[in-house]
Parts: structure tokens; sequence; C-alpha cells
């Protein structure tokens, strides 16, 4: 008897809960294989700005996700084949030895991502054989919007109302409990090491917010953390734009952007949850910002390529925006001597992560306070962010700079105002950038302020120990 098989080739849905490929695939074949390409464009490539396109935050939380799928494989009866390449061309040397019916993989839709999948598509059309796509995700289906998609409302309010007050959440699909083996002989391949992704081995720095591992374990972990043992969802609202530590918000984007969590299983569990132990404005903020992902990846989706372009899903190009690369340097490397942007950028740099204050504070202040093209900044949190999604970093910086979806015309943040709210005591700042840490909690957002007789006596020298400030931080205290 002829047996049917099928290759799940896995992308960015790196579990096996609610993983409607696997669950299809299953439905279909005899038998399976389960197939991760890492590839080399991505993982050894760099950005337009000559940046690399995966830093080694990433890059290890990435191979710890594939480490910790091919582990569950195994214990159900299953095997990762694993292949450094193009996934083009691999999945299709695999599609032709195991002689399958059909590959299942999650639908991408930015342009380098689909430009893969037409590629393999078309070398699977000479041998007869067919993608079928799958979602995973979001939390809302696009067959089940109350609008099609080119007519998605370009506000994120009219955007959440309509399909909070018409779609329901679909229920996650469950795990496999036993997957057949694959009867093919086939050379498994060995998960890479960072090194062979071109990165050196590194110890976490010890000022991280949380020592973040890859992979579905890891994040469902997290998950059950962050609701059951802790009732640290309870505060949400109140605590998510805070600064130091793990427990502030609720770190779920790093396995939410590599697919090890399901928004779905998420929003199910804070349901969970708030059956048994109450729902308030921080179990539904928690969901408000799930909803913000599927925002960004619809409007991806309803404006293509024009996420990327300098204009925007507006198509407005600010003229006063330059490639200034040695301000941007300065921004990059957090020696702006503006010690909010500083210590969020230099946190940044040194484990891949920054709080979503953070972010829109220091986008905010290299578009409009610097001047500087934001596509530059986008491309170098796609280089370095552990969580990096491309369409909510790239939504994100589109609303920032303006040229995106945001009714209010000119969004602009006050760092100081900003930093005297969100880091009142310094703390932050001082945990950050140790050079100015003994400086005063009146003085540590202002050190450009200090007169050269408050240096003497505080033992710090603007200009040599810590950089003039590039931006008098005056402009701010008006």
């Amino acid at each position: 008897m002829h047996k049917k098989r099928a290759i799940v080739w896995f992308r960015q849905d790196l579990r096996l809960h609610d993983n409607e490929s696997l669950t299809y695939a299953l439905q279909h074949a005899d038998e399976v294989a389960m197939v991760y390409v890492f590839d080399e464009r991505l993982l050894l490539g760099k950005t337009r700005y000559g940046f690399p396109k995966t830093h080694q935050f990433r890059a290890k939380f990435i191979l710890e996700s594939v480490a910790d799928l091919r582990r569950s494989l195994r214990e159900l009866g299953s095997e990762l084949i694993i292949r450094i390449g193009k996934p083009e061309e691999e999945v299709f040397e695999i599609a032709k030895t195991v002689k399958s019916n059909w590959i299942f993989c999650n639908r991408e839709r930015t342009q380098e991502e689909v430009d893969v999948q037409d590629a393999l598509e078309r070398n699977l059309w000479t041998i007869g054989q067919e993608i079928r796509y799958a979602r995973g995700k979001m939390l809302y289906y696009t067959a089940d919007l109350p609008f099609p998609i080119q007519h998605t409302p370009d506000v994120f309010t009219h955007f959440r109302k309509e399909v909070e007050r018409y779609v329901p959440v679909r229920e996650p699909l469950p795990a496999p409990h036993k997957i057949n083996a694959l009867t093919v002989p086939m050379e498994t391949g060995a998960v890479p090491t960072l090194l062979d992704l071109g990165h050196e081995a590194y110890e976490l720095d010890t000022r991280a917010a949380l020592p973040f591992k890859g992979g579905e374990t890891e994040g469902l972990k997290r998950l059950h953390y962050y609701l059951w043992e802790s009732d640290l969802i309870k505060k949400y609202k109140e605590t998510r734009n805070e600064l130091i530590g793990g427990d502030y918000s609720s770190k779920f984007s790093p396995w939410l952007a590599q697919g090890c969590l399901s928004p779905k299983r998420i929003y199910y569990e804070i349901k969970r949850y708030e059956a048994a132990r109450g729902a308030n404005e921080s179990t539904y903020w928690l969901i408000f910002e799930l909803l913000w992902r599927d925002f960004f990846r619809f409007m991806g989706k309803k404006y293509g390529n024009r996420i990327f372009q300098k204009g925007g899903t507006r198509g407005e190009v600010n003229p006063k925006l330059r490639d200034n690369r040695q301000l941007f340097q300065q921004w990059a490397d957090g020696c702006t001597g503006v010690p909010f942007i500083d210590a969020n950028m230099r946190e940044l740099n040194a484990t891949g992560f920054m709080s979503n204050r953070g972010r829109q504070n220091v986008a905010s202040f290299l578009v409009k306070d610097l001047r500087v093209n934001w596509q530059i900044g986008a491309e170098y949190f796609e280089s370095l962010l552990i969580d990096y999604d491309v369409c909510s970093n790239w939504g994100n910086w589109n609303y920032v700079a303006g040229v995106g979806s945001d009714p209010r015309e000119d969004r602009y943040f006050n760092i100081l105002s900003q930093a005297r709210r969100y880091d009142p005591d310094g703390a932050y700042v001082k945990l950050w950038i140790p050079e100015i840490a003994h400086l005063p909690q009146d003085k540590v957002h202002q050190p450009d302020m200090l007169t050269y007789a408050e240096q003497e006596t505080l033992h710090v020298k603007i200009g040599a120990d810590y950089p003039k400030a590039i931006i008098n931080t005056r402009k701010w205290a008006s």
C-alpha cells in the first residue's frame, strides 16, 4: 500500500500546541517529515544599512527553540530534520527524497519570506507537489474579519472595536500525543552552534531583565508563571511601563515572535484565569496588546512593502530626515549624553531587549530630535531585538515616525518628563550608566546642566567621563 507522506516546514511556528500546519499534515498523511531550515540569508546576511540580520541574542534564542522542538518531537516518536541553507532548495531536496505529497507550512506575508515560499512553490511544481498554507501567528483569522483585508481600518481603535464586537477568537488546536516515525532513511542534521552562525559564545549580562531561553517548553513555563504562579497579570496595566527586572511585564514577546507560544493559547489561558481568579483592566490589557500585534500584521498585509519605505503606510516622506550616520552611531552606542536614551540603548546592546516604554522614547528621540531617518533605527532594532517581529517592529516605527497608522499628527515624547515619570529616582539610568551612578536623584537625568563647580564636587567630568549632550536637555524642561 502506498503511503501518503507530508512535510511540515517549520518557520516561525516552533511549537506543537495550536500548530495548524502540523495538525493538518497529521490528518492528511500516513507519515510526516518534520523540517526546519536555518536560512543562511537571515542568519548570516546583512541589512541594507549593513547590520547583521540576526544578532547573537536572537540567534541563540532561535537555536534553543529549534533544539526544544526537536526534543519534543522525539518524545512523540518523531524527528526534526535540520538543514542550513536556502529553504527553497533544502525543503525541495527533502521533498524529492521522501516523495512527499504535500508541504504544509505557515504562510508569511512580508517580502523576504514571500520570496522564499514562492521560490519553493515553483520548485515543487516541477515534481508535481504543492504547498498547503496554514495560519498561526495571530489571534484572528483573516477569513473571520468583518471586512476585506484592503478595508482594514487604519486606526487601531477602529480596528479593535470592530473585531471585538463581531469576531470570536477560535480555540487553539491541541498538540499531538503521538506521531508516526518517518520510514524513509534521512540524515537528521545537527542543531548548529552560535559559532556556526557567525557569533561567539557570550555570558548573559547580570543586569538583563530576564534570562530569555528559547523554546515552547520555556514559553509555556513563562505563561504559567506570569498568570498562575505569581498573579502578576493582575497588575500588568499598572506595572507594564516599569524598566527594571523580569516581572513588570509579561515578556511573552520573544516566544510569540518565534511561534513558541500561540497568541490564541495566551488568550484562552487569560480567559481561564479570569474565570478562576477574576477579570480586571490588567487581564484585558494583555489581550489588548495581542490585538496590537494583529493590527500591525494586518497593516503589513494591507500595505505590503510600504511599511518598509520612508513614507510608510501614509506614503508621506518627511524631507527633514537624513541618513546621518554620525548621529545615528551616537544614538546606537548609547553615547548621546541624554541618560534616559543612553540607558535604554545600552540595555538593548547588552541584552537584545528593551522595554516598550524605552522603545518609544529612543525611537522618538532618533526621529523627532535628531532628525535621523527612522528606517536606520528600524533596521538596527531588526538586528538586535531578541523579540523581533517584522510587522510589529516596522509598524511601530511607522507609528512613531508619523508615517503610519496614528490619529495624532505629531506624536512626540518629551524625554525629560518621560525619564522623571518612569525612572523617578534614576535607578534605571544608574543601572546601565555606572559612570554617573553616583549623581544625586535631581541631577542624574540632566548631567549636561551640571556647572563646573558641581562637576568638581561630584567627581564627574562631562565630555570625559560621560558624553556631552547632543541635545540640550533644557529643551524639554521649558
